[in-house]
């Protein structure tokens, strides 16, 4: 009679080690195909480490976590705009830690503080995607400016981000007020509401909608407008010549984990030489100098096109501008 002791004993080695390995839970408003790259590439470093997404759109995650305050649910935060930390920050719900290689980052993509709360990955830009055979069909010209979409002639062809729950179209609309102050920013929205189809829920759909023909012109994200023109789609992106705003994606441990360890290593990771080369795949500008190569599609040189953002400010704000926001414009969302 065969000894079966050795296959029961290894069966039970192999659920001993499945039961070590670590799982983080990590809140997240990054596209799925980046999840999937920047998760094997930890895995690799780290297989004792087993990351679990909660992934949403950048609102509704900054909504989560907020409610979530005196229960913790996430360890780690990955790839959620910079001012939603900020915000949480302010309610001492970051853990500081200093990433090892934190000295590697350029100053403004991190927390100042010496051992800081958050840490910077990349940037995002706005842009306008322009649909040049919807935009024929229509005789509709390509917009320069934001200014140039307040013109009747677009009205019913715009499609932008509810800024409540995409952080594109929050860091569109603190833009506009920083850029052309508080009275003329919200004269812009309210000449741009005229004009608008819907606010959608995501960032990166008013791109999506542009490039399938469904709307000639979508408020979005430089790096989804840039994907699907690369995959064909009939777009122009339009950096506008007032400037574009953008945002800075950024890491953070959530202060009560009971991984601190795991968490830790996985904040080293984020600002890693690596972690930085894959996120110039999407983004033209990452937190890492002398890592990112020119994007497809991106002005040369993307510095130039972006506004000098105070990202404090528009942390302070944020819920000020959101309500004065919907009670303005939310007539036009698209339901959840």
């Amino acid at each position: 009679m065969l000894n079966k002791t050795p296959l029961a004993l290894l069966l039970a080695l192999a659920a001993a080690g499945a039961q070590a390995k670590t799982e983080l839970t990590v809140y997240s408003a990054l596209e799925l195909e980046q999840l999937q790259r920047y998760q094997a590439a930890f895995e690799r470093e780290n297989p004792d480490i087993a990351i679990r997404w909660v992934r949403d759109s950048t609102g509704i995650i900054t909504a989560r976590l907020l409610a979530e305050k005196e229960n913790p649910q996430a360890d780690v935060v990955w790839g959620v705009a910079a001012t939603s930390l900020m915000m949480m920050d302010q309610q001492q719900m970051l853990a500081p830690y200093a990433p090892v290689g934190l000295e590697q980052l350029s100053a403004q993509f991190r927390d100042q503080r010496e051992v800081p709360h958050w840490v910077g990955m990349n940037a995002w830009l706005g842009v306008i995607c322009y649909n040049t055979i919807e935009a024929e069909k229509h005789g509709l010209p390509q917009p320069t400016s934001w200014q140039d979409l307040t013109r009747p002639e677009y009205r019913g062809h715009i499609v932008m981000p509810n800024p409540a729950s995409s952080g594109t179209g929050f860091l569109d609309v603190s833009a506009w007020l920083q850029q052309f102050g508080d009275e003329q920013g919200w004269a812009l929205m309210d000449g741009l509401h005229q004009n608008i189809a819907n606010y959608t829920h995501s960032g990166s759909k008013p791109c999506v909608q542009a490039a399938t023909g469904e709307t000639v012109i979508g408020i979005s994200m430089a790096y989804r407008g840039a994907r699907l023109k690369q995959q064909g789609a009939p777009l122009e992106l339009v950096f506008p010549s007032e400037g574009v705003g953008w945002e800075m994606e950024a890491a953070a441990i959530v202060k009560g984990t009971e991984q601190q360890a795991a968490a830790q290593k996985l904040l080293d990771f984020t600002i890693s030489r690596q972690a930085n080369e894959l996120y110039n795949q999407s983004f033209a500008v990452v937190g890492m100098p002398g890592v990112a190569q020119p994007m497809p599609y991106f002005p040369e040189n993307p510095a130039e096109v972006m506004i000098e953002n105070d990202f404090v400010w528009a942390a302070s704000q944020r819920e000020a501008i959101l309500a004065e926001w919907q009670r303005r414009y939310d007539g036009k969302s698209e339901a959840n």
